[in-house]
């Protein structure tokens, strides 16, 4: 069954609960005429744990999060190992690391969050991964370019090729959590991720106004017939605090997130508020410089 197929064959089911008999039916049929093959990571690098981050729409702020949820896994995985140090540590706690892959082949924002340029380097067969200061590994077309402003024009057989060659084709090494920032909507590269890649859990990534809750509600569904678990929604955006009243503004409307959770039983939930001082810590790439206490938002998720 070709994407295309996949796809139209998809529209009819999108929108209604996956409860019905119907929609499981139609889920068996899609599954069992598009198998998923899971590619390996090449073998000297192994993964423990997967996270797709997605978005039904462009804009909401997806790749801050998954810089963030990084940044907050890596300062976690740092305790551990200062809880864990001396002869006591165990090898995959020495060992191990946080790491992204930029999924967004066509708009790729993470390297410049943790100010990595230049090109990637390669032995001839395998690339390796960028690493940025507190020791998170990255991989993005963005480091594989000669002008981080050269525009990738490729179709979608390309992009998705590129995906598979980013999981199996780097020496990512031992890595305790890898998160993909996946570009947005439900098109040919998320399904390559979703289709390819060992997914443990994904995560989306919305905002507070009402049309995004439909948006959100097609990229669940996408989750539940790829068969992989929707663990936590993220709400960016949420609020903006008045630096001199501290009054809560909620200028995108009110919040959706707890609804959202409730409808398609998504069991962690944070929301991320409008922070100016954020976005200038990525913007000149000091995204590890983050403070905990905004990292704090998305604690519930690391934890789960």
């Amino acid at each position: 069954m070709t994407d295309a197929l996949f796809y139209y064959r998809n529209k009819e089911f999108l929108i209604p609960s996956e409860k019905t008999d119907h929609v499981k039916e139609e889920k068996k049929e899609i599954m069992a005429q598009s198998p998923i093959e899971k590619i390996p990571m090449e073998e000297g690098s192994k993964a423990k744990k997967v996270y797709a981050v997605m978005s039904g729409k462009g804009g909401v702020g997806k790749s801050l999060v998954t810089t963030m949820l990084a940044v907050a896994a890596n300062r976690a995985l740092q305790k551990k190992r200062e809880k864990a140090s001396g002869e006591t540590a165990t090898e995959s706690v020495a060992s191990g690391s946080i790491a992204i892959l930029d999924g967004d082949i066509t708009g790729p924002s993470i390297p410049n969050a943790f100010d990595l340029h230049g090109m990637a380097d390669s032995d001839g067969q395998l690339l390796s991964p960028m690493v940025t200061e507190g020791g998170i590994k990255v991989m993005s077309i963005n480091l594989l370019l000669q002008s981080e402003t050269q525009p990738v024009i490729w179709r979608g057989p390309v992009l998705s090729s590129a995906i598979r060659q980013f999981w199996n084709e780097v020496h990512w090494g031992d890595v305790d959590s890898l998160f993909i920032d996946c570009p947005p909507g439900t098109g040919d590269v998320v399904l390559t991720i979703l289709q390819s890649i060992p997914v443990d859990g994904i995560i989306i990534v919305t905002t507070p106004q009402d049309l995004v809750s439909m948006i959100v509600a097609k990229a669940v569904n996408m989750a539940r017939l790829m068969g992989i678990p929707v663990i936590a929604a993220v709400e960016n955006m949420s609020w903006y605090e008045c630096p001199d009243c501290h009054t809560r503004h909620e200028i995108f409307g009110k919040s959706q997130i707890e609804k959202l959770a409730k409808d398609y039983r998504i069991p962690h939930i944070a929301k991320l508020p409008i922070d100016p001082s954020i976005t200038a810590l990525c913007d000149s790439g000091r995204a590890e410089e983050i403070p905990d206490s905004f990292l704090e938002y998305l604690s519930g998720i690391i934890e789960g």
